[in-house]
């Protein structure tokens, strides 16, 4: 019973599953599509990724360590990290919010606001924890934070469309090109890769142009054929090849996938101070590695409704993920370890990178 009622604690009340995101920082709840849609009619009232999703599956022995740590997320996350990532959850959708307003109302827009909707702002987080470090203006640090949230969510846009991972749900929402169309989800996606820039290339993000274009160009770098896109690219040869990738290819393939868009987050502060942004390397690459390392491990032993999209998948696409190649336990292993590494690679830093290391330890001990 405790386990029970400790579960339903969780769940949203009935009047706030059926009431729809009216901002930026709200979730849908209840994000299935009307049963009107004969794709839905016909699973039950379940979308179909949902319902080709199996139930809870039964732990293994090797995953019992990173749940462990996981369940007590609370005791090893500070209540004042917790408030500083709420608190730039809250200064980023503040900041897109604006940028939104100086658009025209539009069904592409609404796309893109929807698109933007929820998460956690962890890139956008590590932009201005990184500024903060250096001195930055905090005016400016929100706005790079802004930027690397649109072209984050353009990644997800494309990612979720049927030509590649076919997902119905994300940040527990319909994904654009279910609540629209997949016309509107491409356009949506091209537009916030653009917007992103727009952001970046503007005075009131830095008055140095210098600046603005290192920006820009790191960004671009990050992002396009030598960094995310690539990395998808290689997430898609994985799946269709029919072989078992190494783990250095698989490192290769995450490191540019996921891990591209994280470095530049944790180096766009030094940037925007006119500093080095090398000194923050080391810690950028642990990071980026860890955070998908946890993307893999939960999707093998997530909650579908914390997550918030639909798991158990990478396996049945034949992905290939950290999971695949180490098992449960070496890969929970290795994750604790890149950890260490970031944590350790701030120590030049002092004191005044406290929230860098606990966002380090985040990175693997979140749920969704």
């Amino acid at each position: 019973l405790r386990l029970l009622k400790r579960k339903l604690s969780g769940l949203p009340s009935a009047k706030a599953a059926l009431r729809p995101a009216q901002s930026l920082s709200g979730q849908i709840q209840n994000p299935r599509r009307s049963h009107s849609d004969p794709k839905v009619a016909a699973n039950g009232g379940r979308t179909a990724a949902a319902a080709k999703s199996p139930g809870r599956r039964r732990v293994p022995q090797g995953i019992l360590r990173w749940r462990f740590s996981v369940i007590h997320l609370n005791k090893r996350t500070s209540s004042s990290f917790s408030k500083r990532l709420e608190d730039a959850r809250i200064r980023i959708d503040e900041c897109l919010e604006d940028v939104f307003a100086g658009l025209p109302r539009h069904p592409l827009t609404d796309a893109m606001r929807h698109a933007c909707g929820g998460g956690k702002r962890m890139r956008g987080f590590f932009v201005l924890e990184s500024a903060a470090l250096f001195g930055c203006p905090d005016d400016a640090a929100v706005r790079a934070a802004a930027s690397i949230e649109c072209m984050h969510a353009y990644s997800i846009v494309h990612d979720d469309l049927p030509c590649m991972d076919d997902d119905d749900t994300r940040r527990g929402m319909p994904t654009v090109h279910v609540k629209w169309d997949e016309a509107t989800a491409v356009l949506a996606g091209s537009a916030l890769q653009a917007l992103s820039f727009e952001i970046l290339c503007d005075e009131r993000t830095s008055v140095n142009p210098e600046i603005r274009v290192a920006l820009a160009g790191t960004l671009a770098h990050a992002a396009g054929a030598t960094g995310m896109a690539f990395g998808q690219a290689m997430d898609l040869e994985a799946e269709t090849s029919g072989e078992s990738w190494s783990l250095d290819r698989i490192s290769e393939l995450q490191a540019h996938k996921t891990g591209k868009l994280i470095s530049w987050s944790c180096q766009a502060g030094p940037i925007l101070a006119g500093c080095d942004p090398e000194p923050l390397s080391k810690y950028a690459e642990a990071v980026g590695s860890a955070y998908q390392i946890a993307d893999d491990l939960l999707d093998v032993f997530g909650d579908p409704f914390e997550v918030g999209k639909p798991l158990r998948k990478d396996a049945q696409a034949n992905k290939a993920t950290f999971v695949s190649a180490l098992g449960v336990q070496n890969a929970s292993q290795r994750a604790e370890e890149l950890v260490r590494t970031a944590i350790s690679a701030l120590d030049s830093f002092g004191d005044k990178a406290d929230a860098l290391r606990q966002a380090a330890r985040y990175a693997v001990d979140r749920r969704h």
